[in-house]
């Protein structure tokens, strides 16, 4: 296995720029990247977005994000085998029917908020229905996020048939739930604030194993003006 690459990922704001995008080509149980956060992950609120394409429809499911501390999955996003998206935050999923990730891009969005137990999901800008879920939890600090596989323990015991194959970017992370208006401006490529947990442009990214880093272009609406 290659050695870690560190990455900071820096890109323009306007017009249509630059942006660095991961690519795991094929099963494995020993690529993947971690994400450095910015801050301490002690939430009771926040809204996690990222760019994501998968061509493993139907087949089994998927881990598009994953959190985890000494003993339990703080936060991990899935795929499911039969479609549906769902998230788990130290124990039961809270699971949406909605549209099938594929080999089109999908801006995916997943908010929740500890106070009034509000979950819900965004796709290209639409949103969901809400859920309830986990109302008064507080996901815990002190773990490490990795793109592109399950840990089932702090940072190890990967499967090869659980992990992420595909292209995953702009993962960005806030505190709060952002208001619809805002996510959906993210989904046109509007300027938006950046995220304060993780901020794509900026966060420091380990990169381990066949991962590949491409270079694409992601279309705002200032090309036009």
């Amino acid at each position: 296995m290659r050695p870690p690459v560190i990455l900071f990922l820096m890109t323009a704001l306007a017009g249509s720029i630059p942006i660095k995008t991961l690519v795991f080509p094929i099963e494995s149980c020993t690529s993947f990247a971690e994400m450095i956060p910015q801050r301490p992950m002690n939430l009771t609120a926040f809204t996690l977005c990222m760019r994501v394409a998968t061509e493993l429809s139907g087949q089994r499911a998927i881990i598009l994000f994953a959190y985890r501390t000494g003993n339990y999955d703080e936060l991990n996003v899935w795929r499911e085998l039969d479609g549906r998206l769902s998230f788990y935050m130290a124990g039961d999923p809270v699971l949406f029917k909605v549209p099938e990730l594929g080999a089109l891009q999908t801006h995916l969005c997943v908010t929740w908020d500890s106070t009034s137990g509000l979950a819900a999901l965004f796709l290209d800008g639409k949103r969901s229905l809400s859920k309830i879920y986990r109302k008064g939890h507080t996901v815990r600090a002190g773990g490490r996020v990795i793109l592109g596989q399950d840990p089932d323990f702090y940072l190890g015991d990967f499967d090869k048939h659980q992990n992420f194959v595909g292209e995953i970017c702009d993962v960005n992370m806030w505190d709060v739930v952002l208001a619809d208006s805002v996510i959906q401006g993210m989904f046109a490529g509007e300027r938006e604030p950046r995220g304060n947990v993780f901020d794509w442009e900026s966060t420091e990214l380990r990169i381990n194993g066949d991962v590949e880093v491409a270079i694409r272009e992601l279309y705002t609406p200032e090309a036009d003006v």
